[in-house]
């Protein structure tokens, strides 16, 4: 297994696709308000395959199935607490890669397209007891980094950073580009800014954004190792719970945004292993 601080500052880091899409592709259902967690909830020896499968296509990294798992949900909370866990185990158990523990924005728990705007109408320690459990159990799972992803506001990103400086485990974040939770009034660099001056925060960047989106992001971000893992250009709609428009091979963007100071690069939602051992390819 590689070490993930070095390898971020030798050389491109290869981050796994979207799960949930591969767990879907392998013929499980993914279309409740649990997502994945029903997955990993009810057959985890498929989420222990899926990741198997992009460690096999290239990836350095895997991030957990825990992204829209959390506390106060559906699921009683003694049960999330073995879940979490049980997210790191299996992605643990699929190759000798880094273990990212997914940890999603308050919205992705709600699951009704507020992790795209951030409106929850909440306040800064609202943000902060909402995301401080779920922080500590994973950080006390054995995963080597957490994931903190797909952030969509300025006020969330500040809330996670406070939490994150009370623990003394890696991690990365990354916003969610496309998010109307960011003005156009520098706010989204702010945020990057905000997440890379927390001690233990290794790299920032976006994810679960149209690849087009990438770049410009990026020409913003500040000067600690960043990072990128798009949609194929995909775009989500939460009312009718399908996705819109066609696909992007982020393979042909990936070399440009290492060009531009990513560091660990990779896809998200309708990513697969054959995109990322084409990103793999691309940038090694």
């Amino acid at each position: 297994m590689i070490d993930l601080a070095t390898a971020l500052r030798r050389r491109p880091v290869v981050l796994d696709g979207g799960l949930g899409t591969l767990l879907e592709a392998r013929g499980n259902d993914v279309t409740s308000a649990l997502w994945s967690a029903r997955v990993l909830r009810d057959d985890p020896g498929e989420v222990r395959a899926a990741h198997a499968e992009f460690v096999a296509a290239g990836a350095d990294v895997v991030i957990t199935a825990s992204y829209q798992l959390g506390f106060g949900g559906v699921i009683p909370d003694a049960e999330v607490e073995a879940l979490l866990r049980r997210s790191v185990s299996l992605a643990r158990e699929a190759g000798d890669v880094v273990v990212a523990a997914s940890v999603g924005p308050v919205g992705a728990l709600r699951a009704d397209g507020s992790e795209y705007t951030g409106a929850y109408g909440l306040t800064l320690d609202d943000l902060r007891s909402a995301h401080r459990r779920r922080l500590h159990v994973l950080a006390e799972s054995g995963a080597d980094v957490l994931a903190v992803e797909t952030i969509p506001s300025p006020l969330e990103v500040e809330a996670l950073a406070l939490e994150l400086e009370g623990l003394a485990v890696p991690a990365f974040v990354s916003v969610s580009a496309d998010s109307t939770g960011f003005a156009r009034d520098g706010s989204r660099a702010e945020a990057l800014r905000t997440a890379a001056s927390v001690p233990t925060v290794l790299a920032v960047g976006v994810n679960c954004c149209a690849p087009a989106t990438v770049l410009p992001a990026l020409a913003e971000a500040p000067g600690i190792p960043l990072l990128a893992y798009p949609n194929t250009g995909e775009r989500w709609d939460a009312a009718t719970r399908t996705w819109q428009g066609g696909a992007a091979p982020l393979a042909d963007e990936a070399p440009a945004w290492v060009a531009a100071g990513a560091r660990a690069v990779g896809g998200c939602c309708r990513s697969t292993p054959a995109d990322i051992a084409a990103i793999a390819a691309a940038v090694r």
